[in-house]
């Protein structure tokens, strides 16, 4: 079932913001160190790629607001985030298999955090995706699908 069916839109882009806000600031967290890493380049490439996602978001609330059709650059705006959805999958993956590396290292010292904090981590990526998702299946129930070849007869050209 989707999100969108339960939560209002205006809910669904105020927890994908908080969500993206939390991830952006816990992909700086090293969970087997428990510190924050900001002089690593790798922690900078979730924080761009979430801009492409704030966009989307924007987008999406402008579009209703203004009761707009959709375009084709709403349409690429889109299928950019498709790709940097595989990033959000191979980042909740690869906290998972982090989180479940526990006991290969039961013989170091492990933080108290590290647990609790990585599930966080991965619980976060999943309901990011889903309210992703939802939004998708949002956007095309109410927006309108991808739809140019009929996009002339939609428009009036007569104030």
């Amino acid at each position: 079932m989707a999100l969108f069916r339960i939560l209002p839109w205006k809910a669904l882009v105020v927890l994908s913001y908080l969500l993206l806000i939390c991830l952006i600031v816990l992909n700086f967290y090293g969970l087997y160190s428990n510190r924050f890493y900001f002089f690593k380049f790798d922690n900078y490439i979730l924080p761009l790629l979430a801009v492409v996602h704030f966009i989307y978001l924007f987008v999406i609330r402008f579009k209703i607001r203004e009761m707009e059709y959709p375009d084709p650059q709403m349409r690429n705006l889109e299928y950019v985030l498709y790709i940097i959805l595989s990033v959000y999958v191979f980042k909740a993956f690869d906290t998972l298999f982090t989180v479940l590396s526990y006991n290969d290292y039961d013989h170091h010292l492990i933080p108290e955090t590290f647990l609790p904090i990585g599930i966080t981590i991965f619980i976060l990526y999943l309901v990011l995706m889903y309210v992703t998702f939802s939004l998708f299946l949002f956007r095309k129930e109410h927006i309108g699908a991808y739809d140019f070849e009929s996009l002339n007869e939609k428009i009036d050209p007569w104030p």
